[in-house]
């Protein structure tokens, strides 16, 4: 047994932010880290990063003017801020521009070639820039890539190819002596049908006539590597050179990736380690994705992402961090929806959670029971069956979590919760303890004890509200503190969180008419003429626009998502419609105060505007 465990989530392609499916795996691998801690079994390990280098940063770089490195460097920054404010703790964030991954690179390459298992030849097949990666005529779906959807286009050029198939056997026995390699079970049953057909060679190279930006290959100038063979290898190469203080040691112990990169994981990746002379993973962990209210998978191009920092911001990231834990069942997709979120949340946390902490902290200042923390003695009312529960439910935990099953590991610690508070209600301590109070006060006491050993075992999960609970029942002085509401309920009604693009506003959609208003009700909206007199896009956000709003007595503010319907230079003294008593919100750091009315059609915006020159300021009614 090695003396660390070392998990890691898949290298993130640098060219947009997080969203939800990134935040899942890596808030999963910070959950797992946390747990193996508290268990205190190994030192843990936890490698996360950034895949840096390819076409489409190459693009991206050059669409805004700047060099992919200063491009790079950027979008690192605003990685490593989601993941802080997510209360994300790892121990490594490796790059793949970083000297100490690329020199372990071309050691790899030179391994490999070496050994014969490197050729050269020249090509054609259809490729996808946005995949960066050849298809075959079979792989195409209706004519485009099969991942993604996107175009492809026909390309011939010579390239440099890794005898792949020379080791299809080799792995297929390999699963058959490790079938806990790949989980869950049924994701090694995909990779093993994946293997019963002929494996064809992987190409590891791509000419610098059409890009340069990679890492070189060793023995022949006019090319670079390939971007997923070159990310595959930083699972390795930071175990040479971890952080200072860190020891690491291969193989890794997980690797936890989602269900669509699972074939470049379980097939690609542990071939690529036994031609190079080392051992493969010990375990993959597939989980699967995450799906809208209309079960779409959620990403990028569909354009229905979740932006983690939208809840985690007006919920804390405690909060997000539990829904995603608790709602997906490992290995099997989700589904996100903001009423789905909201009932969670104040069903769990809120209701059972937040309610036994508030009952306790009420009760522990109305009778006054710390006097009987000083004598140390107990009573036997409390006939210690809650103790006993909490031990089993401990070592269920660790079981739930050595299985990667923490929605299970969390129900177990909940259930627990429900029953501290069913104790309680049958209980009735605030009438006993006008009879028995000693004996009362030494019960409560242990209650509370109960809520710390719950505390610790959310922690990992909720790791910044638990470590605020445990040091309200850990100090004299402030233990609990009377009426603070440790959850608040949420009010469906003020969630401005849109499920379909990302913005803080709740989009409704849809042609149905929506609830009849009084005119009383609409007398509560103040909306008015308004004249744009700057617009400019906001970095990383490709639908909103920061617009600076003239409404005659001030000038606003207003950040909106119309950024794929208008250019920056196209609004500039365009007279909108402003509705301006909208509560303020931040989005994207900036403030928005108050929101630009549009009619929307499928995916075409259009702002409303006047009819003749208006007078800015001027009110809608």
């Amino acid at each position: 047994m090695s003396s660390n465990f070392y998990l890691t989530t898949p290298l993130y392609y640098v060219n947009g932010e997080p969203h939800i499916g990134h935040a899942y795996t890596t808030i999963l691998a910070d959950v797992l880290t946390r747990y193996h801690r508290l268990f205190g079994e190994r030192e843990v390990h936890f490698l996360t990063g950034l895949d840096e280098h390819g076409q489409k940063v190459s693009q991206a770089a050059a669409e805004n003017s700047k060099t992919p490195q200063e491009h790079c460097d950027e979008m690192a920054v605003l990685w490593k801020d989601v993941w802080e404010k997510l209360s994300i703790a790892y121990d490594d964030f490796i790059r793949t521009t970083e000297p100490r991954h690329e020199k372990v690179v071309m050691d790899f390459l030179n391994r490999i070639y070496e050994k014969d298992d490197v050729y050269v030849k020249k090509y054609e097949g259809w490729y996808s820039v946005y995949e960066e990666r050849y298809f075959t005529e079979k792989d195409l779906v209706d004519g485009k890539d099969p991942i993604s959807g996107r175009p492809v286009e026909k390309r011939e050029e010579t390239n440099y190819f890794f005898r792949m198939s020379k080791y299809q056997e080799w792995l297929i026995d390999y699963y058959e002596k490790n079938p806990d390699s790949v989980i869950p079970k049924f994701r090694l049953n995909e990779v093993k049908g994946f293997l019963r057909q002929p494996l064809g060679d992987l190409c590891i190279s791509r000419p610098k006539s059409r890009l340069e930006w990679g890492i070189p290959i060793p023995w022949d100038d006019d090319y670079v590597t390939y971007v997923w063979f070159d990310a595959l290898i930083n699972y390795y190469s930071a175990t040479l050179k971890p952080p200072k203080g860190k020891t690491v040691t291969w193989p890794a112990d997980l690797h936890l990736i989602a269900k669509d990169i699972l074939t470049t994981h379980a097939v690609y990746w542990p071939i690529m380690l036994h031609a190079a002379g080392y051992e493969p993973p010990k375990q993959i962990f597939a989980h699967g994705w995450w799906l809208d209210k209309d079960a779409a998978k959620m990403s990028k191009s569909e354009g229905n992402v979740i932006r983690p920092l939208d809840l985690a911001d007006k919920f804390g990231a405690d909060t997000f961090r539990y829904y995603v834990m608790r709602e997906m069942t490992a290995g099997q997709d989700a589904n996100f929806s903001i009423d789905g979120f909201v009932k969670r949340i104040n069903s769990d946390l809120a209701n059972d959670l937040g309610n036994l902490y508030s009952r306790l902290a009420k009760l522990y200042h109305q009778f006054s029971w710390g006097k009987y923390k000083q004598s140390g003695s107990k009573q036997d009312n409390f006939e210690g069956k809650l103790t006993e529960q909490l031990n089993a439910v401990r070592d269920k935990v660790k079981n739930e979590i050595e299985a990667i099953r923490p929605h299970k590991a969390i129900e177990e610690i909940m259930a627990l919760v429900r029953e501290l508070n069913r104790y309680i209600e049958h209980w009735e301590p605030w009438k006993s303890a006008k009879i028995k109070p000693e004996a009362t006060g030494y019960a409560m006491l242990e209650a509370i004890d109960c809520l710390d050993w719950v505390a610790e075992l959310l922690a990992p999960i909720m790791p910044e509200r638990m470590k605020l609970l445990r040091q309200w029942i850990k100090n004299d002085v402030h233990i609990p503190l009377k009426g603070l509401h440790l959850f608040p309920r949420i009010d469906l009604s003020e969630l401005q969180i849109d499920e379909q693009n990302g913005n803080d506003a709740v989009n409704h959609g849809g042609s149905t008419v929506s609830d009849e208003i009084s005119i009383e009700d609409f007398k509560h909206l103040d909306i008015r003429v308004g004249l744009v007199i700057e617009a400019k896009k906001i970095k990383g956000a490709d639908r909103l626009l920061s617009l600076k709003v003239d409404i005659g007595n001030e000038v606003r503010q207003i950040v909106a998502g119309i950024a794929k319907s208008y250019n920056p230079e196209d609004l500039k003294g365009k007279r909108v419609i402003v509705l301006v008593n909208l509560k303020p919100v931040k989005l994207r750091g900036a403030l928005s105060q108050g929101m630009v009315l549009a009619a929307v059609s499928g995916k075409d915006i259009v702002l409303l505007t006047t009819d003749g020159n208006v007078e800015i300021g001027v009110e809608v009614s």
